[in-house]
């Protein structure tokens, strides 16, 4: 069975789009005020959040799981292409905190001016920060969204850097300690690259029909199934836990046809206990043809 998730996916990025605009308004109101580098590279990596909240509303409204006459394999790699925007964001956000930093070394710049009141607003950021990460991947894993994962994997280096950044306002508060700053954006963009990647890396998979099942694990089970020879042409795709897509050539010890399809759905019941959600095709084949290739990989037999 497939599920819709996406009125509960629009739900929670408004949520945190509405939360995302508030911290990025607090960070641009305390970074001019106080002439932070640092605090102005944080402000922009929630700009992207912000982005980034639109971007999965507008990916979410075209991933529907569902099939139709034009996508009959479902829609979810819109949801993997918005993924894929969200570590182009963080990309363009590390350019420029880089970018600033260099010209701060180079050209110098006014000094940083911190109070303690600036500094209790972005504990109140930093709050926001983690109570959204938490909350997107909760509900992202729950209902199986790779855009909330993604969003809230961005949103939690919001938080490592929203730490750092504080930490050195506190240096620069208490010891007045004005290098803490523009070095402090350095990791800052570090950490934005990471998170890129790393949604990069998890996304990649749906686009590129990167294998999801190793085929061995279902030849297993094919043959475990009475009535079955063997299978052959193992192939699968999609991402474990979101949608995976199965193929196979199955051979059957079956006298007709009734028989063999009570064996194949069978099958098919086991691997959906397995793998579920998993769509499932399956050409059958006689008694009497021979193949021990189980996939397409060189040297696997």
């Amino acid at each position: 069975m497939t599920y819709d998730n996406r009125a509960e996916v629009r739900k929670v990025l408004i949520i945190t789009l509405l939360l995302n605009l508030f911290v990025m308004a607090l960070k641009a109101v305390v970074g001019y005020s106080t002439g932070s580098l640092s605090l102005l590279a944080d402000a922009l990596h929630s700009v992207t959040d912000s982005a980034n909240n639109v971007l999965g509303l507008i990916a979410s409204t075209f991933s529907s799981p569902l099939p139709d006459r034009e996508h009959p394999y479902g829609h979810h790699k819109f949801e993997a292409v918005g993924a894929l925007g969200i570590a182009a964001f963080l990309g363009i956000a590390c350019f420029e905190i880089l970018q600033g930093a260099i010209e701060r070394i180079l050209k110098g710049g006014s000094p940083v001016k911190i109070s303690g009141s600036d500094l209790w607003l972005l504990l109140i950021v930093l709050g926001v920060n983690i109570f959204v990460a938490f909350y997107e991947r909760n509900v992202g894993r729950r209902v199986g969204s790779s855009i909330l994962i993604a969003d809230a994997t961005h949103t939690m280096s919001d938080v490592w850097v929203t730490i750092s950044v504080l930490g050195g306002l506190i240096g620069i508060w208490w010891l007045n300690f004005q290098w803490l700053d523009v070095v402090l954006a350095f990791p800052v963009a570090l950490l934005v690259f990471w998170s890129g990647w790393s949604v990069l890396k998890e996304n990649l998979p749906w686009l590129v029909d990167q294998m999801a099942i190793a085929p061995e694990a279902i030849h297993a089970i094919a043959v475990s199934v009475p009535g079955v020879i063997n299978c052959h042409d193992i192939a699968s795709r999609g991402v474990l836990g979101r949608q995976v897509f199965i193929e196979m050539h199955l051979i059957v010890d079956a006298p007709d046809v009734e028989t063999a399809h009570r064996i194949t759905e069978e099958l098919e019941r086991q691997l959906e206990a397995r793998f579920s959600p998993v769509r499932i095709l399956i050409h059958v084949e006689p008694p009497a043809y021979k193949s021990e290739s189980i996939s397409f990989d060189n040297g696997v037999r």
